[in-house]
């Protein structure tokens, strides 16, 4: 059996094999908060496990610059995405996730904060970002709002300065997504097959392209690090006494089951299906995709949606096969209300079928910034399906939120609440 059916075979078992407890539901809620917080601290401790796998590629990139040491660090960036991806869902219920998740997953970003571009594409200027093209490789003095800030050492105290530098999000300086850009390069292609190439030339001792190269490795080991030390520092707060799991029950069991169905409801709606989906498909913009310079955006995507899965269902699939299984929401739902949870469990597994589409799609036809071009329908078609199977979901765990007699605010965006108020760039 294919791999990608035989894991959507096993989760959907799971949803909808499985039994509710007969246990008392103030049991039920802890064991779902226990499972929930076991899950997190996995999910971030394989997230560990990879960067620093990434770590060892990018390190070997650095020391001996080549076509093949590129391309591993490459595919150890693309592992790195698969588990952290699942993490998502934890955002948006647990504030010490969110207010920590700019360092590691900031998107988008104006990269020629960090490296050369090419300006007839990226443009020259912002009037929304003075440090627009300050391209910090090539300048060890940065100026801006009458500073002068010094960057001739590329260590981690650079980079955390560098950082949403000015109050600008785009001034994206750490995390995976500033490591993509080092790895790849710019996605010159537009809607066109391809994803960025940089060549392994930009890193080498001899013969070094584009200028620079001793100061981009430096760049790429320092901002691979404080990747690995960012994912060390949430795996800690995930610990059975760490911070994450404390402030999930300090207010009582229903305040931390809300916690966990606003992550569910934030994601599915205003993050995901709006500002990570709709918002591109609104400007048919190949720009506006998470993974941009990979095109790695189709697994980006379906990792969110299992992610999803796993926190219903109470089940995750570590890195090494084992298995962090028990109370979900899905027990505590059934209990309360048998038909919803029935209808839940049959909403995300449709979302998880649309999802398997769009990756089946990119792997074997076009990228996700093919999909989403001007005059692709069949490509339209299918992020729109992508799109309608979270909103729909989004609309049961409403329903979910009213069954357990919870309040909880899901994240909006205009792409879907006020389209009309999105323009073209």
């Amino acid at each position: 059996m294919h791999r990608l059916a035989l894991a959507l075979t096993v989760m959907f078992g799971l949803l909808f094999g499985a039994t509710a407890p007969a246990v008392a539901k103030d049991d039920i809620k802890a064991g779902v908060i226990k499972t929930y917080g076991d899950i997190a601290q996995a999910i971030y401790e394989d997230s560990l496990v990879t960067a620093r796998n990434l770590q060892k590629a990018v390190a070997a990139l650095v020391a001996a610059p080549s076509e093949a040491t590129l391309k591993a660090a490459r595919e150890a960036w693309i592992a790195a995405r698969v588990p952290y991806m699942q993490s998502e869902v934890y955002r948006f219920g647990n504030p010490i996730v969110d207010e920590w998740e700019g360092r590691v997953n900031a998107w988008p970003l104006d990269e020629g904060l960090i490296d050369y571009v090419d300006a007839g594409r990226y443009g020259e200027e912002s009037d929304e970002n003075p440090l627009y093209t300050a391209n910090v490789i090539a300048n060890k003095q940065v100026k801006f709002g009458g500073k002068v800030l010094d960057a001739a050492k590329i260590d981690w105290k650079l980079l955390r300065k560098l950082h949403e530098v000015g109050g600008v999000e785009a001034n994206v300086a750490t995390g995976y997504h500033a490591i993509e850009f080092l790895l790849w390069g710019q996605d010159l292609n537009g809607t066109a097959a391809g994803a960025g190439n940089r060549p392994w030339t930009d890193f080498a001792k001899q013969g070094c392209t584009n200028g620079n190269c001793d100061r981009r490795a430096q760049y790429l080991t320092v901002a691979t690090q404080m990747l690995v030390d960012d994912l060390g520092w949430m795996a800690r707060q995930w610990q059975p006494e760490g911070a994450a799991r404390k402030a999930l029950t300090e207010k009582g069991l229903d305040a931390g089951i809300a916690a966990i169905v606003t992550g569910l409801g934030s994601l599915s709606y205003g993050e995901l299906a709006g500002e990570r989906m709709k918002l591109g498909l609104l400007l048919h913009d190949p720009e506006e995709e998470h993974d941009c310079f990979s095109d790695n955006t189709h697994n980006a995507h379906y990792y969110d949606v299992l992610g999803m899965l796993n926190v219903y269902g109470g089940e995750y699939r570590r890195i090494n096969g084992n298995v962090v299984k028990g109370q979900g929401l899905t027990h505590l739902v059934r209990a309360a209300a048998p038909d919803l949870d029935t209808e839940m469990r049959a909403k995300l597994k449709a979302t998880m079928e649309a999802f398997d589409a769009i990756k089946r799609r990119a792997e074997a036809k076009e990228a996700y910034d093919q999909m989403v071009g001007e005059g692709n329908a069949e490509g339209n078609a299918m992020i729109q399906a992508g799109i309608d199977r979270l909103t729909d979901q989004t609309k049961t765990l409403e329903r979910v939120l009213a069954a357990l007699k919870l309040k909880a605010t899901f994240e909006g965006s205009d792409s879907l609440d006020a389209p009309d108020k999105v323009g073209k760039k």
